[in-house]
């Protein structure tokens, strides 16, 4: 089985550019070739969301330095632009790198005991953006890490892949007694974001904002003075239906988002089959109720798909509270977002005890990844 592997730190970033679901609303709205039935659409999806704000990578929302030509949104005008992939896909090559670097810095500098000399394989993950050499070797070179660091990059999965990338963590930590795992993942939603009339594009677009996570992972035991995640198990299962109803493409003009209004009646269908598996594990827990587990970070897919997620598994309100938090302060951020829940529960881990944790998320596939964690609370004072 190999050593507990617990994550000795977990570092949440956003750019900086911060923007009201309102105003991204009204923005919208006011494009032209607009049908009546899509200007209809937009107020609705976006005043259902549970969303307040999010963040961009691009300021463009606000004006744009002197001197700079605009490439996606003309605030002046309030006209969106229609840059090819290739333009969206430099700016994230930018921004991106400058968010992995931050994050994995923060998370780097935050893990007790462990040094930049300590961490032997870096993981990062993203689905809105390529470049290469990647975001594995610029955190590598950035954070002065060993040249001979062992690197992986889970692409294009979708919203659900900081979950394999954490099971990978703890596969690697568990092999080798010695390993240091840096995990990172990047999402840079709003760079896709373009008006339409399409329904799928413009509940995309009421949901997707950019944001970062980074987390050192390993089997060591080190001293502690604040809380830790353990890694204990995880498992994927495939939906017999749904494949056509989630999906991400690239396009022309960004990357394209498929997501049908089905997707929380598949969850809904399906999400207590895929907790069975999970729950294999410690038959212990299989027999109980749901919301006697005490934490559960849903990936907030979207304010249906978590009134499903507490409803099909009778959770109480406050078991959502982290998640439902997490969509309104940030909105949905791909594969980032169930670690900033993850967060959320981490720091109010209680001093001393050992609390469950059950973290979902749901993604193309329709997949749906699932893991049972444990906080560990700093030491009784």
């Amino acid at each position: 089985m190999g050593p507990n592997v617990t994550m000795r730190s977990l570092e949440t970033a956003v750019p900086a550019t911060e923007l009201r679901q309102s105003e991204v609303r009204d923005a919208l709205a006011a494009q032209p070739d607009l049908t009546r039935l899509g200007k209809r659409l937009i107020s609705t999806s976006f005043d259902v969301s549970g969303i307040e704000r999010r963040f961009s990578a691009l300021s463009e929302w606000h004006g744009v330095a002197d001197g700079e030509e605009p490439v996606f949104f003309e605030a002046g005008t309030g006209r969106f632009l229609h840059p090819p992939t290739g333009a969206r896909n430099q700016v994230y090559e930018r921004e991106a790198t400058a968010l992995y670097e931050r994050v994995a810095a923060a998370a780097l500098e935050a893990a007790e005991g462990i040094s930049a000399a300590d961490v032997t394989h870096v993981i990062t993950v993203s689905c809105t953006g390529f470049f290469a050499p990647g975001p594995d070797y610029r955190i590598v070179r950035s954070l002065g890490l060993d040249s001979s660091v062992q690197r992986y990059h889970l692409g294009f999965m979708g919203c659900y892949a900081a979950l394999p990338a954490l099971r990978q963590a703890q596969t690697i930590c568990r092999a080798d007694p010695d390993a240091v795992v840096l995990m990172a993942t990047v999402e840079l939603c709003t760079l896709h974001v373009r008006p339409s009339n399409d329904p799928d594009t413009i509940v995309g677009s009421s949901l997707f904002a950019d944001g970062a996570a980074a987390a050192i992972i390993t089997g060591k035991d080190l001293p502690a003075s604040t809380p830790l995640l353990e890694l204990d198990h995880f498992e994927t299962v495939l939906t017999p239906v749904g494949e056509e109803a989630m999906a991400w493409r690239i396009g022309d003009h960004g990357f394209e988002m498929v997501l049908g209004t089905y997707v929380p009646h598949i969850i809904d269908e399906h999400i207590t089959g895929a907790l069975e598996p999970l729950f294999a594990h410690e038959p212990e827990l299989a027999g109980l109720p749901h919301r006697d587990i005490e934490h559960w970070a849903i990936h907030p897919g979207g304010r249906s798909i978590l009134d499903k997620v507490e409803a099909k598994l009778d959770l109480t309100e406050s078991q959502l509270v982290p998640a439902r938090e997490t969509l309104r302060d940030f909105g949905n951020m791909s594969s980032a977002t169930v670690m900033f829940v993850l967060q959320r529960i981490l720091r109010s881990a209680t001093a001393g005890r050992r609390e469950r944790v059950c973290a979902m998320a749901f993604g193309p596939g329709l997949t749906v990844e699932t893991a049972l964690l444990s906080t560990l609370g700093a030491p009784a004072p």
